[in-house]
Order: C-alpha cells, then sequence, then structure tokens
C-alpha cells in the first residue's frame, strides 16, 4: 500500500451520501463562511460527470441561471459539504454528458429513470 493511500484512509473523514450518477437531478448543501458567520448555501442541476476515486473524487454539476449556464465542481470530501438530495434519476446512455451543454429548451430534457441506489 502506497503512502498517499494510507494518508487518505488514516486522516481525511469519509462522509456518507447517496449514490447518484451523470443525468440525475441533485440538490447539494454546503457551508458558506464569510468573516465570523457561517451559512448553507444550496447548489441544484444537473450531474455532468463524476471523475476520480477515493480522496480525489469529484463530481460536476451544471444549472441555468436565467438564460447563463454554471457550472460547479464539487470535491466529494470537502469539508463544507453537508449533504445531497437527490431530487431526479435520470437515464442517460453516457458517464459524461458534455453534450448536454449545447442543448436548449426541449432538447435539454432528460428522461426518467427508475433504477435504485
Amino acid at each position: 500500500m502506497d503512502l498517499l493511500q494510507y494518508v487518505q484512509d488514516k486522516y481525511i473523514a469519509k462522509k456518507e451520501f447517496p449514490k447518484f450518477k451523470a443525468g440525475d437531478t441533485i440538490t447539494v448543501y454546503y457551508e458558506i463562511r464569510e468573516g465570523a458567520k457561517t451559512r448553507t448555501q444550496f447548489f441544484k442541476g444537473v450531474v455532468l460527470q463524476i471523475r476520480g476515486t477515493g480522496g480525489t473524487k469529484t463530481f460536476t454539476i451544471r444549472k441555468m441561471s436565467g438564460d447563463v449556464g454554471v457550472q460547479r465542481v464539487f470535491p466529494m470530501n470537502m469539508p463544507a459539504l453537508q449533504k445531497i438530495e437527490i431530487d431526479r434519476r435520470g437515464k442517460v446512455r453516457r458517464a459524461r454528458i458534455f453534450y448536454f451543454k449545447n442543448l436548449r429548451g426541449k432538447k435539454a430534457r432528460i428522461k426518467d429513470a427508475s433504477y435504485k441506489k
């Protein structure tokens, strides 16, 4: 076992989040510190990709804010992450749906899937 893996397993706290994949619509709640105050903010959007393993695992979410598309990359082991809620399960045929960025209107809809966990 290499040193990096040992340190990640021993010292990085693992949080339990529900299983999700590309095409799912999720809401991510995370903590924002502004000076001495902290508040919880959420980001709701479609998962574009999940990449990495273990301590370096990240996921990318995209949402539409008016006419502008906003993307955000969240590390899975980010200390500020509080919880993840799955709003809708989506059925897509790829693990990374970057083509989704170019779609507008009715074409940008994702079919509902009924898979478990």
